[in-house]
């Protein structure tokens, strides 16, 4: 069989684990930017025990391979009682991991506004979570665009490895149906080729999303 016959009997198949990508990266995405936004606002804080607390959980999530998270949360929580299906074990380890990348880019954009902001916006009598919400938040958020962007862009590309905890997300589909033609290239040829689709649709979202928050010019 042709590799282009074999591409198109397998697309359904490769359908399917694409949606179950796209499915993962949402949820891991959603998970991921809330779990970022407060250890993000953690590192800030003018207490020590947040600040220490949101470095030490960077800190090991960036300090350990994906893999090992994923290990530890399907195959290892089951030993002090908590066991999770491979969807919500994956979207769990995925969230966790990508929370850490997204905090630091959040914390480094808010540690970037200049102090004038701040010391600005207490005088006119607004307390620090309304300069954050206010005045700093929106100023960070155009800085920090392009890194989060990156980071959820990575997320994507990353889904692949809860294939390992048998979720039939687009890798695992791919080598099962390599299982059964024993064709392996056009069909991961086929899957980096729908993962660089999905990667390229964000790409075009982080563009247009900072064409929105860009400062107006003058002409």
């Amino acid at each position: 069989m042709s590799p282009l016959m074999l591409l198109l009997q397998s697309a359904p198949a490769l359908a399917a684990g694409a949606l179950l990508t796209i499915k993962f990266a949402l949820l891991s995405m959603a998970f991921g930017l809330a779990g970022g936004l407060l250890i993000a606002l953690m590192g800030v804080s003018e207490r020590r025990w947040p600040v220490g607390v949101a470095r030490a959980y960077v800190s090991v999530m960036r300090g350990t391979p994906l893999l090992v998270q994923i290990f530890v949360v399907y195959y290892g929580l089951p030993s002090v009682g908590i066991e999770l299906d491979p969807t919500p074990a994956g979207v769990l380890a995925l969230s966790a991991n990508v929370a850490a990348y997204l905090s630091e880019s959040m914390r480094g954009a808010i540690l970037g506004i200049a102090r004038g902001q701040w010391l600005a916006a207490y005088s006119l009598g607004l307390s620090r979570q309304q300069t954050l919400r206010y005045v700093v938040g929106p100023q960070a958020l155009r800085i920090a665009v392009p890194s989060l962007s990156n980071s959820l862009i990575s997320l994507v590309k990353d889904t692949s490895l809860v294939s390992v905890i048998t979720v039939t997300e687009l890798l695992r589909s791919a080598q099962e149906v390599i299982a059964a033609t024993y064709q392996p290239l056009p069909l991961y040829v086929g899957a980096a080729g729908v993962y660089w689709v999905l990667c390229h649709l964000l790409e075009g979202l982080q563009h247009r999303l900072e064409r929105y928050l860009a400062l107006p010019t003058r002409h």
